[in-house]
């Protein structure tokens, strides 16, 4: 988790827009940032400032040195906007900005066709464990271990539109803090805000899912658009 990657990705491409010469080719996005997460592919998710609900997603892959975009978007964010990743409180309803892996996918449906990335199927029986005082917390589990309360957590079957397809955003997730936040996802629109999720169609979900390559080393960066003074001050 790089929670610091958003200065770059506000800044530095409000820069090149201001700078590019007229009639010149845009610079790709991430072409911008300062980092990428040292892979082949980026997914950029942007909102156009800290209270924004809605936003895109763009998906971009390095083909010969340069980022061509590979797809983009319509995209919804937490109800509460945007915020820190590193100051983040769980139950804020918020999407945290930074730069973050995508460990695994799961689903309440079957894989897309060509899908590379460790794919884990929904079941009755599998949650994800929000419990702060479990062992577990931030964690897939399956079954929902003793320690973890379903109160406390997501029971994942239930939300079969949401989690048709999904994949894993790696916030919160190597190191977790309690009360930082956990079950942070990329996944198919509910058609409203999220929790502090990333969601898109689910026609783009399942592209995103066919296109992402675990030897690629795939990163989701999360920011804004626009030159916000909260997200610059990160």
């Amino acid at each position: 988790m790089r929670s610091r990657v958003v200065l770059a990705l506000v800044s530095a491409s409000c820069l090149a827009l201001l700078g590019a010469a007229p009639g010149a080719e845009p610079v790709p996005l991430p072409a911008t940032m300062a980092d990428t997460g040292g892979g082949r592919q980026l997914i950029v998710a942007q909102a156009p400032d800290t209270g924004a609900t809605t936003g895109t997603v763009g998906w971009w892959e390095l083909r010969d040195g340069q980022w061509v975009q590979a797809g983009s978007a319509p995209a919804r964010f937490g109800a509460g906007g945007l915020v820190e990743g590193a100051t983040r409180r769980q139950g804020t309803n918020t999407t945290p900005t930074g730069l973050y892996d995508l460990p695994f996918g799961f689903g309440t449906k079957a894989a897309p066709a060509g899908t590379r990335v460790e794919y884990r199927s929904v079941r009755e029986s599998s949650w994800w464990c929000q419990d702060n005082d479990s062992a577990s917390y931030n964690r897939w589990v399956d079954p929902l271990p003793a320690d973890c309360r379903a109160a406390e957590s997501e029971h994942l079957v239930d939300y079969g539109a949401q989690y048709a397809h999904a994949l894993v955003v790696g916030f919160n997730y190597d190191r977790p803090v309690r009360g930082r936040g956990a079950g942070i996802f990329l996944h198919v629109d509910g058609k409203g805000a999220t929790a502090g999720c990333v969601s898109v169609p689910e026609d783009a979900m399942r592209r995103i899912l066919a296109w992402t390559d675990p030897a690629a080393k795939p990163h989701l960066a999360i920011g804004t658009a626009g030159g916000d003074t909260a997200v610059t001050r990160y």
